[in-house]
């Protein structure tokens, strides 16, 4: 005759027709017979009014048997209907159980409700937190899984960890999914700094560029982060930034430009390959122009009313290969108080200290960026790019 404690540790007996039964179907659900072992706890059921052990014990034995033979539903009323009497421990063995099952068979929106029980009761399994976000993902319900990845990937960071790159990605997909779009520009922040592929700087930059608010004149130096990130590939691009710096009178940094199109074969070939030439051509001679006037240049910027001249002086220095000097000159710009676009001035002077090696000064300086025209947007991308450099 079977025998199990009860809530106070007293022994309950079980009668021979229920526990006989049980102990069959005990012995089935060992052998993975799960559909046999149901129909014999269908038989201790029969056999009429049952003590609370005797009906303790048939529903977990019932629970048991229809988890392995994936009758969830089951399962799940009789762990409600005997939770109460379960260890803690038990039960959230069965939980778990419960919830792994209605993912097996593909009803996700149950298996993120019986997930969510698994960690209400204290459950702590990474398995099941993957299982949980997957659930929520596949059931539609994006946002749950968009707030559970974004504290997977925070709890990561406080740890000292880089996010896995999956979680970042389904994180995107969410993102998309509901149409979050600081959700996605936060994943894709992520995927620059621990993962930095070129498709995903490409993707992260054209959004922002495409901001309404994006103001054009921001375009060379978005160029030169897609260069300096390697995301740029297209001789248009190269093209369009050579003379975007020629126009900046910056012939040093557009000789750069150029010089590394034609090294990676992207510019001097095609049927554009003599536009190319010319392009290069122009630039030699504006930088042999420039060489020359380069000392008068600087004279006049230190001896002009506003910081502006000492601005752009110093960065065509940085392009030159000093600059250290070019820094120093940009920060005399600054301190003068008087720029026409101070915001700008600072965005140049990070771009600057990133040149001149001195990453830890140049991230500091793009997070003292601000404006709503872009160059708050683009100072936080280039600090990205420094600290994933540094």
């Amino acid at each position: 005759m079977l025998a199990v404690a009860g809530p106070a540790g007293a022994q309950e007996s079980v009668r021979p027709e229920i526990g006989k039964p049980l102990q069959a179907a005990q012995e089935m659900i060992k052998a993975q017979r799960f559909k046999e072992a149901l129909g014999k706890v269908r038989e201790a059921e029969a056999a009429g009014p049952r003590n609370g052990n005797e009906s303790y014990l048939v529903e977990r034995m019932r629970m048991s048997a229809a988890a392995g033979a994936g009758d969830m539903e089951t399962a799940a009323r009789s762990l409600d209907a005997v939770s109460g009497r379960m260890s803690g421990p038990d039960k959230l063995r069965m939980v778990e159980s419960i919830a792994v099952g209605y993912y097996r068979s593909q009803q996700y929106a149950k298996s993120m409700q019986w997930s969510q029980r698994y960690f209400r009761e204290g459950g702590t399994s990474p398995a099941i937190r993957t299982m949980l976000i997957q659930s929520q993902y596949l059931s539609g319900d994006f946002s749950g899984a968009a707030k559970e990845l974004m504290a997977e990937v925070q709890g990561a960071e406080r740890s000292g960890s880089a996010p896995a790159e999956d979680r970042l990605k389904l994180l995107l997909n969410a993102a998309t999914r509901q149409g979050d779009n600081n959700a996605y520009v936060y994943a894709m922040e992520k995927l620059v700094t621990y993962y930095p592929r070129k498709e995903y700087w490409v993707d992260l930059m054209s959004r922002m560029q495409r901001k309404s608010t994006f103001s054009d004149r921001l375009s060379l130096d978005a160029y030169r982060l897609s260069l300096a990130t390697g995301s740029m590939t297209a001789p248009a691009d190269f093209m369009e930034m050579a003379q975007l710096a020629l126009q900046a009178d910056l012939p040093t940094e557009s000789k750069q430009v150029v010089d590394k199109g034609f090294a990676a074969g992207v510019l001097g070939a095609g049927p554009e390959a003599e536009r190319h030439k010319r392009l290069r051509d122009l630039v030699v001679k504006r930088l042999a122009e420039d060489t020359a006037s380069r000392a008068a240049d600087e004279t006049a910027a230190t001896t002009a009313k506003t910081g502006d001249a000492l601005v752009a002086v110093g960065m065509n220095n940085v392009y030159s290969g000093q600059a250290a000097k070019g820094v120093d000159l940009i920060q005399q710009g600054i301190a003068r108080d008087s720029l026409k676009r101070p915001e700008d001035a600072k965005l140049h002077l990070g771009i600057a200290q990133l040149v001149a090696g001195d990453k830890a000064k140049a991230f500091a300086t793009f997070k003292t960026v601000q404006g709503t025209d872009g160059t708050a947007d683009l100072a936080r991308l280039w600090a990205l790019y420094a600290r994933r450099s540094s």
